[in-house]
């Protein structure tokens, strides 16, 4: 029996890199400057990063001076949660939807970790935030643009109101969606913002952290002056490269991407009619992000079901070192029956409507098999 072809439809984990990507990091390869080197390979090098800053820059529309290389989004998100420790802050508040990279490092950070639930359809409680900034002290807060697992997009620039009135520092972890939806830093009002290239079709270990002129950056890692002294070490230029590269080309994609919200909504149908819940279905979202939960057909069994029809998905976050366990971001919506079945399902610049399709396809089926066997043992 000949293994069908591959279907990937797991970008929010990691995205095939871009053609326009993988050139830029090659032709980068030819360059053996340094970047902080004053000949003309170094000055080769410094231009290599500059227009690449510039890229990353207009992707979530700020000026270059804005943008600090780092080693992906989860360095940005202790870059940023790190200075406003050092910076006067006594407190972080962070919402149960964050990424373990915001959780984990604000855990360790020091600070007093206070958790801004989420309502039925994942959005973060503005009304608690609210409260909770009344109370003394100033407060990081750390609100994600759209989650990784459910693509529910966040209300950042209401937030933002409330963090500013309350004189605190917003990081907002954009990982999810820069490359998926348009992007405003000015207008979201963030202090900091975290971005990763591959999760938008660059190459992986390599972001980015934006800054507005509220936030002051301090340096976790020491060594030289690079990145305007922010952040220490030789800078990965063909990463770089291929982030800036990647940029460019998920800005000028966005139109088409908004078209995938019509195939994803297809699917959705589709499961519901066979009786899954679509989670997070009742707020905005990405427009190539479903999140699905079937009662009883377990998260482990539906991700081995597809790989073997040949489309590749996934169990909520792909950071957990190739474990699979129940979703605690669907638990926080107040779902903890349906977090062990939780699956997401995410495309992205190459996926095709038939991708969407033969999902569907392999998923009903799977759902299928797992019916009849049930009905056979009762």
């Amino acid at each position: 029996m000949s293994k069908p072809s591959s279907i990937y439809l797991d970008y929010n984990a990691t995205a095939p890199i871009r053609p326009e990507a993988r050139d830029a990091v090659l032709r980068a390869f030819e360059v053996a400057g340094n970047p902080s080197s004053v000949h003309a390979s170094g000055r080769a090098a410094r231009d290599i990063v500059e227009t690449a800053r510039a890229q990353v820059a207009a992707l979530v529309g700020v000026v270059p001076g804005s943008v600090t290389f780092v080693s992906g989004g989860t360095e940005a998100n202790a870059l940023a949660i790190g200075s406003a420790a050092f910076s006067g802050f006594n407190r972080v508040i962070v919402s149960e939807g964050e990424h373990d990279a915001v959780l984990e490092t604000a855990a360790a950070s020091g600070l007093q970790v206070l958790k801004m639930p989420l309502d039925a359809d994942g959005v973060a409680r503005l009304d608690w935030l609210e409260e909770a900034l009344s109370d003394e002290g100033r407060a990081l807060v750390c609100l994600m643009l759209a989650n990784n697992e459910t693509g529910v997009i966040q209300p950042v620039a209401q937030a933002a109101a409330l963090v500013r009135a309350a004189d605190g520092w917003l990081h907002v972890d954009a990982v999810q969606a820069a490359g998926k939806i348009a992007i405003d830093f000015t207008a979201l009002g963030a202090d900091t913002m975290a971005l990763s290239a591959h999760k938008l079709g660059g190459p992986q270990g390599v972001g980015a952290l934006v800054a507005g002129t509220r936030a002051t950056i301090v340096r976790q890692q020491h060594g030289g002056g690079q990145e305007r002294g922010r952040r220490a070490g030789t800078e990965n230029v063909a990463g770089i490269a291929g982030f800036g590269a990647a940029a460019e080309a998920a800005l000028r994609d966005l139109p088409s991407l908004a078209n995938q919200g019509t195939w994803r909504d297809a699917l959705a149908e589709r499961v519901k009619a066979a009786g899954a819940v679509v989670l997070g279905g009742g707020a905005r979202r990405l427009p190539q992000t479903l999140c699905l939960a079937a009662e009883g057909f377990a998260s482990q069994i539906q991700v081995m079901n597809l790989d073997l029809a040949g489309v590749m998905v996934s169990a909520g976050s792909a950071c957990s070192s190739g474990k699979v366990k129940a979703s605690r971001v669907v638990e926080a919506m107040g779902r903890p029956d349906l977090a062990p079945f939780a699956l997401r399902v995410s495309g992205g610049w190459a996926t095709t409507e038939q991708d969407w399709i033969s999902c569907g396809d392999a998923w009903l089926a799977a759902y299928s098999r797992i019916g009849a066997r049930r009905r056979e043992v009762a």
